[in-house]
């Protein structure tokens, strides 16, 4: 969530924070702190006029974010009349579409990681999650020990 500047502008500069829209993981799982809805009701005590909300942690506009940020993050902001707006996500975009299309191409093509774009520092990503990323002991998977490498 980004708090918009006073001035109606966001840059660099502009203060934000994470907060979460729900849980990871079964039901019996408690939700994620802070909500979004709970952040978004102390912003005016703390002098923001307005907040941007964007949903970094999902591809499409399911029902999950259609609901949980279009319905009650923006009646949440509504109560303590805060102006606020939800940045689209990007799965139709044709430039996020695009650049998942690069990606299989990439990998059909096997090109060699230090051949492919990048546009960061911190180069390509990897093929393959690194060692214990997906660990799942209980199922008995362990990328480690099973092989594969990243």
């Amino acid at each position: 969530m980004n708090q918009l500047r006073e001035e109606g502008r966001v840059g660099a500069e502009t203060q934000w924070e994470l907060v979460y829209q729900s849980r990871s993981g079964p039901p019996s799982q408690p939700w994620l702190e802070p909500d979004v809805c709970d952040r978004i009701a102390e912003l005016p005590a703390e002098g923001a006029k307005a907040v941007a909300v964007v949903p970094l942690g999902f591809l499409s506009d399911h029902m999950e974010v259609m609901w949980d940020l279009d319905e009650e993050a923006m009646e949440a902001a509504e109560e303590v009349s805060l102006h606020a707006v939800r940045t689209p996500t990007p799965g139709s975009h044709a430039d996020f579409v695009s650049s998942v299309v690069d990606l299989i191409e990439e990998r059909m093509q096997a090109t060699p990681v230090d051949q492919r774009p990048h546009t960061t520092d911190l180069g390509p990503w990897f093929d393959v999650c690194r060692p214990g990323c997906c660990e799942n002991v209980r199922l008995g998977f362990k990328p480690a020990a099973s092989g594969v490498k990243p």
